[in-house]
C-alpha cells in the first residue's frame, strides 16, 4: 500500500480501524478536525508560533533546528502514547499540508514498529474534499417541516427507529434552531467543525435509499448549513406536519419547563423587537408565576409568523401539507413512511 493516501483512501483506512492522529497544534485541532481524530500535537500552540516566526524572520534551516530541539525530548512519550492508543500499531497520521509534521511523526512511528499511512495534502486537502462533496450531493432527501413545537425532531428519531435514514442537523449543531435553541445544549462547534461532522454523517449513508432531514433555516445558532447543501435541501420534497396547538405547547413544555427560568427570560428578550413590548411583558409575567403554557403560547405567535414566511419562500413545489388531530410522533412517522411508499 502507498503510504501517502488521497483523502478518500485515507478515510477508508480510518474507517477500517486505523487510529487517526492529528499532529497539528491544539488550536488548529479545536478550530476544525476530522471526526474521530485524536489530538496528538507535535508542537503546542506557543511552540508552533515560535517555529513559524523563526521560519519567517530567519530561515527554514534555523526553524527546522528549533523544531528538532523542541520535539527531541518528547519522542519517547510520543511512542509510548501511540502504543497505548493503537495496540495493534496501525496508525493514520495527518498535519495541515501533509508535510514535515506528519512526515516526521510517521518516520518516528515506523522506527518504533508501527504501520503508518499519511494524508496527501493534509487537513487542507481534506477540507477541500469536504466542501466539494456538498456541491456533488446526490441523495434522495425528504424534509420534515412544521411550525415550532410540532415535534419534528421527535418524528425524525421515530423515522430512524422505523429503519429510515436520517440526519439530525440540530444534534450536529448542538442547537435547536431558535432564540431558545441553545438552552440545555453543549457548546456549539465551529462552523468548520459542523461542516466536517455533517460530511461524515452523510458519508456513511446508503445513496440508494432516501434520507430524512428537518426543515431548517440556513443558520442554526452560530453555525451555518453549507450553501450548496442547503440549496439542495430547499429543492427537496417537504412534508409539512400540522398538529393541534395544545400538542405543540405540550411539546415545548416537555423540552423547556425544567430549564433555568433566567435562560427562558433571556431568550424572550432576544426576540423583544419582533415579539413586541406588550407580548414580552406578558411572557415575562407568565414566567414569573410559573405559567409556562401562557409563555409558550406567546412565543408561538412570533414563531408561527416566521415559519409561514419561510414556507412561502420554499423553493420546491413538492410540498405536502399534512394535518393531524394528534401529536404522537411515532404515529406521524409511520404515516409519513406509508405516504412516501405509495408514491
Amino acid at each position: 500500500m502507498d503510504q501517502r493516501l488521497d483523502v478518500s483512501e485515507f478515510l477508508n483506512e480510518c474507517a477500517a480501524g486505523r487510529v487517526l492522529l492529528d499532529v497539528r497544534s491544539p488550536g488548529e485541532y479545536h478550530h476544525g478536525h476530522i471526526p474521530g481524530a485524536l489530538r496528538f500535537p507535535l508542537f503546542s500552540d506557543e511552540e508552533r508560533a515560535r517555529v513559524g516566526t523563526c521560519y519567517k524572520q530567519r530561515s527554514a534551516e534555523e526553524a527546522m533546528e528549533m523544531g528538532l530541539d523542541i520535539v527531541g525530548p518528547k519522542m519517547g512519550e510520543f511512542v509510548r502514547s501511540a502504543r497505548r492508543l493503537a495496540p495493534d500499531r496501525r496508525l493514520a497520521i495527518h498535519c495541515w499540508r501533509g508535510g514535515q509534521r506528519s512526515g516526521s511523526m510517521a518516520w518516528l512511528m515506523r522506527q518504533a514498529g508501527f504501520d503508518v499511512v499519511t494524508l496527501k495534502g493534509g487537513y487542507k486537502q481534506y477540507r477541500q474534499f469536504v466542501l466539494n462533496s456538498f456541491l456533488e450531493t446526490q441523495l434522495q432527501i425528504c424534509i420534515v417541516g412544521g411550525r415550532t413545537g410540532s415535534g419534528k425532531t421527535q418524528v425524525l428519531h421515530q423515522l430512524a427507529l422505523l429503519g429510515e435514514q436520517i440526519i439530525d442537523l440540530e444534534a450536529l449543531a448542538h442547537h435547536k434552531g431558535s432564540a431558545f435553541g441553545s438552552i440545555g445544549e453543549p457548546e456549539q462547534p465551529t462552523v468548520e467543525q459542523f461542516e466536517n461532522d455533517l460530511f461524515h454523517a452523510l458519508r456513511v449513508l446508503d445513496p440508494t435509499r432516501r434520507v430524512w432531514l428537518e426543515n431548517e433555516s440556513r443558520s442554526i445558532g452560530r453555525v451555518y448549513i453549507p450553501p450548496a447543501f442547503w440549496h439542495y435541501m430547499r429543492q427537496s420534497p417537504l412534508y409539512n406536519i400540522q398538529i393541534p396547538e395544545q400538542a405543540r405547547i405540550d411539546n415545548l413544555l416537555r423540552d423547556y419547563v425544567r430549564t433555568d427560568k433566567s435562560e427562558l427570560e433571556a431568550a424572550f428578550r432576544r426576540i423583544d423587537k419582533k415579539l413586541g413590548g406588550q407580548h414580552l411583558k406578558a411572557a415575562l409575567e407568565a414566567l414569573a408565576v410559573d405559567d409556562y403554557a401562557t409563555a409558550a403560547r406567546i412565543a408561538l405567535r412570533y414563531y408561527d409568523k416566521t415559519y409561514q414566511h419561510g414556507l412561502e419562500s420554499y423553493a420546491s413545489k413538492q410540498i405536502q401539507m399534512l394535518e393531524y388531530e394528534f401529536g404522537d410522533a411515532e404515529r406521524i412517522a409511520r404515516d409519513l413512511v406509508t405516504r412516501i411508499t405509495r408514491i
